[in-house]
């Protein structure tokens, strides 16, 4: 039976109890409305810990002031089923009262460098503050051995791991791999703003990424990727943010480069933004 926490001091009570009898603990942030996505991160947490525990938290430092933090949706009850029904073992369900005591607009910041000046940082001004400023938060709040991030959001999982480097978290990051709809949608809980007709038509981004990777193993000049990549989005019907090849630390690779590489596409179609990315090697 997974156990709900609405005070720190109860659930720090209980993963105390946990670490005193050698069992290794796991944490999954999310921010709720969970779906077969977020499952597969708690599975992947009971992969590397004894106990899990997952937090559900809608953050408002990390929205913009014209995105969706109002009408986000919340869903605590079925997100306990659900998460119960993977396998973790507790869930911290915090007020925003809980997680900035001075208020958001008065609280401490968490700002990282070099990572978050490009692409889903360019595009979202403190966003990416907003980011590191909750996760470190609550990796304080629970003090876990490991916590598991999913790889669709390409950016963020780089930001923390470069934060729990920086300010030596005792803390296992682990990515886990993206799951996607039968159509190849990457799973997300802004995918239910789509209309039936968008959430097929959504399905192009992933097809773009496959193509972006396909033509840069070809040798295809990277610059001309990228601009096929957004006509393409464009004339999908999406209005797109990028459509890029990078190195993983986010650097752009020369024509001819081998190695790792990642296609990362943010787009808006109709009201909703997606963003999907595929790792690849040459």
């Amino acid at each position: 039976m997974i156990e709900t926490f609405t005070e720190l001091d109860l659930l720090r009570e209980r993963v105390r109890g946990w670490k005193r009898d050698g069992l290794r603990v796991a944490f999954v942030p999310t921010m709720g409305n969970l779906h077969d996505g977020h499952f597969a991160l708690v599975k992947r947490a009971r992969e590397h810990a004894d106990r899990v525990v997952a937090s559900v938290f809608v953050n408002p430092t990390q929205f913009g002031p014209n995105e969706d933090f109002a009408r986000y949706p919340r869903t605590p009850d079925a997100d306990a089923r659900g998460l119960e029904a993977a396998g973790c073992d507790a869930m911290w369900l915090p007020s925003v009262e809980a997680m900035y005591p001075y208020g958001v607009d008065a609280t401490v910041r968490v700002q990282v460098p070099a990572v978050t000046s490009t692409l889903e940082g360019a595009k979202r001004p403190g966003h990416f503050d907003g980011v590191a400023t909750v996760v470190s938060r609550l990796f304080n709040q629970v003090q876990p051995d490991v916590a598991v991030f999913g790889r669709k959001d390409y950016q963020q999982l780089a930001v923390v791991r470069y934060m729990v480097r920086d300010l030596a978290f005792p803390i296992e990051i682990v990515g886990a791999d993206i799951v996607r709809e039968a159509n190849g949608l990457a799973m997300s809980s802004r995918n239910q703003y789509l209309s039936v007709d968008e959430r097929a038509q959504a399905a192009q981004i992933s097809r773009t990424l496959v193509a972006m990777a396909e033509a840069i193993r070809a040798g295809h000049p990277r610059i001309e990727v990228e601009a096929q990549a957004a006509q393409r989005l464009v004339e999908a019907g999406f209005e797109p943010d990028y459509a890029v090849v990078r190195r993983p630390d986010f650097t752009e690779p020369n024509d001819g480069e081998t190695g790792s590489m990642v296609a990362l596409i943010a787009a808006k179609l109709g009201r909703t933004r997606l963003i999907d990315n595929r790792e690849f090697e040459i």
